[in-house]
């Protein structure tokens, strides 16, 4: 689907895009490059009214939106743990009841199975079909231990805040001399992607780096989104729950040192 220059979706092209070919469609719920919260539920009706199902990758919303699958009706909702402040190596994959059981298992292993013969084999109930071997114990109840953290603080809560973020550090950079943020949609989460004019991304993220500032750099893997605004990259930084004010205008004052420094 393509976007426009706000990095939002164009849904005027999406209609066109869905054809009897289209088997399933996949999107993020919020994107890591741009910060844009797509309309996700606006696409999933559309896609159901051609019995299409919908994957969407809700990594980047999980830890810093409300999600309720049932009220998005879609059809796939994954995220990791480690960006909901878990540990690495795990996450969630919900679907619905009636696609799972459809789906063979992908992985053989122990506890997936229900009975097996030199002939056939039969899948254990869900979700133990697609569970196969020993688990990743000892991540799960971490990740159980996060989840449980941003619940005791308020996923409502946890967004108000970043919003608030993003509003200073948006207003605080646009001030920096040759500095252009890449992502301006009206619907859009605690992630600020920018270039500056003559330095390259990785520079910047250098030289922030050695002041103890830490963002990420690069195409940030989204290299069609960067290829669609002509850029190799952004500088990005992005907004948690533990995050100041305080933090975001020692960002600023060391971006524009890197700017005069470089540019």
């Amino acid at each position: 689907m393509p976007i426009t220059d706000t990095g939002e979706l164009d849904l005027d092209s999406f209609a066109a895009l869905m054809t009897e070919r289209t088997r399933i469609i996949c999107l993020v719920h919020l994107s890591n490059a741009l910060g844009t919260i797509n309309p996700i539920k606006r696409i999933i009706a559309a896609a159901h009214q051609r019995g299409i199902p919908v994957l969407v990758d809700g990594a980047q919303s999980a830890p810093h939106l409300g999600v309720d699958v049932q009220d998005l009706d879609c059809d796939f909702f994954a995220f990791s743990g480690h960006k909901l402040y878990g540990p690495t190596g795990v996450g969630v994959l919900y679907g619905k009841e009636d696609l799972l059981d459809r789906m063979p298992p992908y992985q053989g292993g122990g506890d997936m199975i229900s009975a097996v013969t030199l002939e056939k084999s039969t899948w254990a109930p869900l979700p133990s079909k697609f569970e196969a071997g020993t688990p990743m114990i000892a991540e799960v109840i971490g990740l159980s231990a996060a989840i449980q953290y941003v619940e005791s603080l308020g996923l409502e809560r946890i967004a108000e805040w970043e919003q608030q973020l993003l509003s200073v550090a948006t207003e605080r950079v646009s001030q920096i001399s040759g500095l252009r943020i890449i992502g301006t949609a009206k619907e859009k989460a605690g992630v600020l992607g920018f270039v500056l004019d003559g330095v390259h991304p990785h520079d910047i993220g250098t030289i922030l780096d050695d002041e103890g500032i830490a963002i990420r750099a690069g195409h940030h893997c989204a290299q069609p989104v960067m290829q669609h605004f002509g850029i190799p990259g952004t500088a990005r930084a992005s907004f948690g729950l533990y995050n100041t004010p305080e933090e975001i205008e020692a960002l600023a004052l060391a971006l524009g040192r890197v700017g005069r420094m470089l540019a």
